[in-house]
């Protein structure tokens, strides 16, 4: 039986697209193999997280009540809007790129420099924002106790309201020496973290409001918090109490398991490296457009492969957006 061979260009040859696979030019499918390979990567990040979560769901943190801060509207309850702000604006930005590439197929220059410059200045927004939120969620706001097991225990009132260390320590005087050189051995001894308040403050504060209980990092199964009666509150604060825990580092994390801090921060940090290295890119291709490079060139190709990128990133970053932040 004859074998039947597809043919395109070339009569008689199974491949006539030559050194233009999909009239896509070199640079453009290189652009599409780096895309590939990220998302890729991407995808395992977001995959390990959500197995992990899946894994501590019973103590994983409720991310309404961990990113419920907005700029200079300290103490307003505000659940995510200001991540979803700059979700906006991440999108907008995606929008200008596009119309930046439509002008440049138009050969429009000054179209091109105006999109390309409203993209840069969405982009500057996230990326700050985003520091924003990383110093903020690394101070934190409420403070906690961490447990002889690792574990968070997290203050309220009668009344339900989360209470900061901070509104019921009792100051404690002493004295403390100095760690010369020669007691190295008590420099093993610090505490791993220096915080404003130390164990026995926040113990001896919580023992003499009758009013604080502690709610625990585990929920029930309504995917409530669990909170402890007064008495049952002393006795887990007195029994299995260890250290202080403000905000939250790549070790403790005041909000619940140390695993949400460390998928925070390199989720959400290799994200803005991203967005960071996408706005330095679009910068130089900006000044290039001002220049009239790719004017004399009678192509702007390159804003279109510096916009498959910025597409890309913020196309990532809906899915974090979702995985991370609203499931």
């Amino acid at each position: 039986m004859e074998a039947t061979v597809a043919k395109t260009g070339t009569e008689g040859k199974t491949w006539g697209g030559g050194n233009r696979p999909l009239n896509a030019s070199y640079g453009k499918m290189m652009m599409w193999f780096f895309i590939v390979s990220d998302a890729l990567t991407f995808s395992g990040f977001i995959a390990s997280y959500g197995f992990s979560r899946f894994k501590f769901i019973d103590a994983w943190p409720i991310a309404d009540e961990v990113f419920t801060h907005v700029p200079f509207l300290h103490g307003v309850p505000a659940p995510m809007y200001y991540v979803a702000f700059m979700t906006l604006v991440l999108i907008f930005s995606s929008v200008t790129m596009v119309l930046a590439v439509d002008a440049g197929h138009k050969m429009q220059k000054n179209k091109v420099i105006w999109y390309m410059f409203f993209t840069i200045i969405g982009g500057a927004v996230f990326v700050g924002s985003q520091a924003w939120e990383w110093a903020t969620f690394i101070k934190g706001d409420y403070g906690a106790v961490e447990t002889k097991g690792g574990k968070i225990l997290q203050f309220l009132d009668t009344n339900g309201e989360r209470v900061a260390i901070a509104e019921f320590a009792e100051f404690l005087p002493a004295t403390r020496e100095n760690h010369l050189e020669k007691n190295g051995i008590w420099y093993d001894a610090e505490p791993e973290t220096r915080t404003n308040y130390s164990y026995e403050e926040v113990k001896a504060g919580f023992l003499a409001n009758d009013n604080l209980l502690i709610r625990t990092q585990y929920l029930d199964e309504n995917g409530e918090h669990i909170v402890l009666s007064r008495e049952a509150s002393i006795a887990k604060l007195e029994n299995d109490g260890r250290l202080v825990v403000e905000g939250a580092n790549l070790k403790h994390n005041e909000y619940g398991h140390p695993l949400f801090a460390d998928f925070f921060f390199f989720i959400t940090g290799f994200h803005g490296f991203h967005v960071f290295s996408g706005v330095i890119i679009n910068i130089i291709i900006f000044f290039n457009v001002i220049i009239g490079t790719y004017e004399r060139r009678g192509s702007y190709e390159m804003v279109e492969k510096v916009g498959l990128y910025w597409h890309f990133v913020d196309l990532v970053w809906v899915f974090v957006f979702t995985f991370f932040y609203l499931v």
